[in-house]
């Protein structure tokens, strides 16, 4: 996949580390990957020549830049770029278990009971949705 605005990786080039502001990503020698002096991380150029992906266990998605010329612009696939999706899921996810108890909250002979199920079924829904939210912020 080629960007428009995107120049092709010279693997013997230096360039600024997408990770650091002051880092440089040099040419490791008898590989194909740039490392950074600073933040030690290494990235490989990728088949299209354009981008470059870093290589990481611990992160679940590969982080992707390409260059512009200038510097690193990250690459985001998918539903990345609409988070209004996301907040649509989210707001639904959260609203329709609270829907269901609203009948209950508006009859005049409201037991303890069924307030404490109101509360737990709130917090057990707000609590999934909230570490969604955290996952997908830290994208």
């Amino acid at each position: 996949m080629t960007l428009p605005n995107a120049h092709k990786v010279d693997p013997a080039a230096h360039y600024p580390c997408p990770c650091r502001q002051n880092g440089e990503l040099i040419p490791i020698v008898l590989t194909e990957a740039l490392g950074c002096q600073r933040c030690q991380q290494i990235f490989v150029v990728r088949p299209d020549g354009y981008s470059i992906e870093q290589l990481v266990v611990t992160y679940p998605y590969k982080r992707i830049w390409y260059w512009t010329g200038l510097q690193w612009q990250a690459l985001r696939r998918g539903l990345g770029d609409q988070p209004w999706l996301y907040t649509l899921g989210l707001l639904i996810f959260l609203l329709l278990p609270i829907l269901l108890w609203v009948p209950l909250l508006f009859q005049a002979s409201l037991k303890l009971e069924i307030m404490i199920w109101v509360v737990l079924s709130i917090a057990m829904t707000l609590f999934p949705a909230l570490l969604i939210w955290v996952a997908l912020s830290r994208h």
